[in-house]
């Protein structure tokens, strides 16, 4: 496997520090709103590594931590008139609940700015001693001049970063470029140099190396943190350490709007809630792999519905059950299918920098495959082992592809809530019993409809079928079966 190593600027073979193991830490959220498309496009790039590496038979150790304490934090509880706690806790089961929507799966820690305080202070206390930070009037900052490869992930040099520096006035640092490792604030946590919080970039060095180790092989996150925030934690870590710090930094690219970066401080940004109103979890993360990670996706309304129309496609055939319902004959059904096996397709695909655009392609392969295979069936009305054997290997396929990516089976099978809802109307207009299983209720409907068509009453008969056609299911009468799916 490959992927492009920030730090070297180059795609780069992936070995891990230990064989089959994997040490993966992505920053998380500041948990202060709730969580836009730009968080979803880093949470979703993240979770398909994640799987992907499992699946290479990798043990991935995941961590993903919460800023809960941070300025924006302090200022929204102001905002609120509750405590910073209150306003930590209430955006993270926010974005909790958005993880879950988007069948993100739950990283192996997610561990909280708050509850690391003590490792904090330690990591900082031990920064001072070695003569990397320095304590001014119950501030701390990291001593950048002494570290003398700052600047290589984000290719700056000192000369340059102190041309643009602002200088503010009364000034308590020792150079433009040192940055605070601990916040003088009062009503805070106790420290040998007073009441405060920590500073941002300090909290992941400590996470990474509290739940890690000193050194890791995948650290990742968005683009805009390269700079300063990761160009930070690797001058806090080496300094302390000696050691290098993550063998391969990983950034995915924005989400843009108007060609400009979806941020909140642009107000220009989407919340996953907000689009999970209008578009399906599935939908939302299809929208977010079909551009390769590392380049900027455009989003638009007309962008989400054309991967809305694009994952229709996979949605359809993964659904359809017309082919496994038709007559199975022994008779040799002459055709020209043959079984072509795109599995290693599809992993090289992901394998060569996780390029999910590529592997999309290679599912609709598939999904071309499978609509053949049952287009088919249905015009002769009948099937055979050969053909049948071919179709449940795409099927199978088709399923590990779309497990692989993280797309969610379960809403893949399940019907729109509104669906439902008129099913159950509709079956209540007939008379029939409503049932908590919806696909009881849907069989009721059904033999209802059959019980009519014994009776003649082909016209009553019609109106059922055809207002099922109009909620979007198919309906297939076979000789003592009618088979239904629903295509949307």
């Amino acid at each position: 496997m490959k992927l492009y190593n920030t730090l070297t600027q180059k795609k780069e073979e992936f070995k891990p520090l230990k064989e089959n193991q994997v040490k993966m830490y992505v920053c998380g959220p500041t948990v202060y709103d709730h969580a836009h498309l730009g968080h979803a496009r880093s949470a979703i790039t993240f979770d398909v590594l994640y799987r992907f590496l499992e699946f290479l038979g990798y043990k991935v150790t995941y961590v993903r931590n919460y800023t809960d304490i941070d300025d924006k934090i302090i200022k929204k509880a102001k905002e609120e008139g509750i405590s910073y706690k209150e306003v930590a806790e209430k955006y993270i089961k926010s974005y909790e609940e958005d993880m879950k929507a988007l069948n993100v799966k739950k990283p192996t820690y997610t561990p909280k700015v708050t509850d690391h305080i003590k490792d904090i202070i330690d990591f900082v206390k031990a920064l001072i001693e070695k003569g990397y930070a320095y304590e001014v009037d119950g501030d701390v900052y990291f001593r950048v001049s002494k570290f003398k490869d700052y600047g290589k992930l984000s290719k700056r040099s000192l000369e340059d970063m102190l041309k643009g520096a602002r200088v503010e006035i009364n000034e308590k640092k020792e150079n433009p470029l040192d940055f605070a490792l601990w916040k003088k604030d009062k009503g805070f946590f106790p420290s040998p140099w007073g009441e405060g919080r920590p500073g941002w970039h300090i909290e992941c060095s400590t996470l990474v190396r509290k739940y890690l180790g000193d050194t890791i092989d995948i650290h990742g996150g968005g683009l805009d943190l390269i700079f300063p925030h990761h160009e930070n934690e690797i001058a806090q870590s080496e300094a302390l350490t000696g050691k290098p710090f993550v063998l391969y930094w990983v950034h995915n690219g924005f989400v843009m709007v108007n060609k400009e970066k979806m941020s909140k401080s642009l107000k220009n940004f989407w919340t996953i809630k907000d689009a999970l109103k209008e578009y399906e979890g599935n939908v939302l993360r299809y929208f977010l792999i079909s551009v390769h990670y590392r380049t900027p996706i455009d989003f638009s309304k007309e962008n989400l519905n054309q991967a809305k129309q694009a994952f229709k496609k996979i949605k359809n055939v993964y659904l359809d059950k017309a082919f496994e319902f038709l007559p199975l004959t022994k008779k040799e059904i002459k055709n020209n299918f043959e079984y072509i096996d795109y599995k290693k397709e599809f992993i090289e695909a992901l394998k060569d920098d996780l390029n999910t655009p590529k592997a999309l392609s290679v599912i609709f392969k598939v999904v071309d495959k499978l609509n053949e295979i049952i287009s088919f069936g249905i015009s002769k009305r009948k099937r055979n082992e050969y053909l049948t054997n071919i179709y449940e290997k795409y099927k199978k396929d088709l399923k590990l592809f779309l497990e692989i990516l993280g797309f969610n089976l379960k809403e893949l099978e399940k019907l729109p809530s509104h669906i439902e809802k008129e099913i159950r109307n509709f079956a209540n207009l007939l008379g029939l019993e409503d049932k908590e299983d919806i696909s009881m209720v849907l069989e009721e409907i059904l033999n209802y409809r059959n019980r009519l068509r014994k009776e003649k009453k082909f016209e009553e008969a019609d109106k059922i079928r055809e207002k099922l056609e109009n909620l979007g299911f198919v309906i297939k009468d076979f000789p003592g079966k009618t088979l239904y799916y629903f295509k949307g």
